[in-house]
């Protein structure tokens, strides 16, 4: 007993100080978001003081110059739009290829296990292409593209979970008179709720972040997200607005790290869930 005690104690060490080494760049991002840009290059570690004070002026510069708030709008709708079509899209070919038992239904499942591994240089330059062609460089071409990429790990996740579910159910739904739609809206959509919350996190926080999809192929003269806005604050000639660059990045990182602590329980219960075989 005593030696799981003195383990327990060393982990909970360990940990925590593993875990100050993740918060540690937060904090300097945070504390120089309220420094002179002269001062956060010259002091990026010190906390600000009288001197190097400079108030809301690096998140007003932000918001008036870069035209921030309208970048969080645009990722808010991608991220969204994105999120909502991916769960609701992949969830029902999961359903359908699990429980359609084929050929083709196997290929389709490897298709998408395969597309996880395909390293994103691969098909960026035929991306780019193929996107100004289709004209799918706005926001709501976007979303379509991130269905693309974002369905092999939705459809792995939700199949391991579709095959934990007993077929009596569904079977009972349409002896009484359900359609295959209504039997997935209503019976199986209640019961995939943690994947669904666990795959929905995970993706939000991908779009969310993500710089180089975006970047490709959005029309960046009428768009723009967050990432994007933020390097469009390093101007030419190695000049960089190193203050509004620190107000962005905080105003970024708020809302997504609270949606993650609000629901981060449901991660390992989702992921556990689709680890599931029936």
């Amino acid at each position: 007993m005593k030696s799981k005690g003195k383990g327990g104690w060393f982990a909970t060490v360990l940990f925590a100080v593993v875990s100050v080494f993740y918060v540690a760049p937060l904090f300097i991002v945070l504390i120089n978001s309220f420094k002179k840009k002269a001062f956060i290059n010259l002091e990026p570690f010190n906390l600000p003081s009288e001197k190097t004070l400079t108030g809301l002026e690096n998140y007003v510069t932000a918001i008036e110059k870069y035209d921030f708030l309208k970048s969080v709008l645009w990722t808010v709708v991608m991220t969204v739009g994105s999120v909502v079509v991916i769960l609701i899209c992949t969830s029902m070919f999961a359903w359908f290829i699990t429980r359609v038992k084929g050929r083709a239904t196997s290929f389709l499942y490897l298709l998408c296990v395969f597309s996880m591994v395909v390293p994103f240089q691969m098909v960026m330059f035929t991306l780019s292409l193929v996107t100004d062609r289709l004209r799918l460089g706005t926001p709501w071409g976007l979303i379509i593209i991130y269905l693309g990429f974002g369905a092999g790990l939705a459809v792995f996740m939700f199949c391991g979970f579709v095959k934990s579910i007993p077929i009596e159910i569904e079977e009972a739904a349409m002896i009484d008179g359900c359609s295959p739609l209504r039997t997935f809206f209503s019976v199986v959509l209640p019961i995939m709720k943690p994947t669904y919350i666990s795959v929905g996190i995970l993706e939000t926080m991908w779009i969310w972040n993500d710089f180089l999809l975006p970047y490709l192929t959005l029309d960046l003269n009428k768009f723009s997200t967050i990432p994007i806005t933020i390097q469009r604050m390093q101007g030419s000639y190695g000049r960089v607005d190193m203050g509004a660059i620190m107000a962005s990045l905080v105003m970024a990182i708020i809302p997504i790290v609270v949606f993650y602590l609000s629901c981060q329980k449901h991660i390992i219960k989702g992921v556990a869930a689709g680890a599931v075989k029936g």
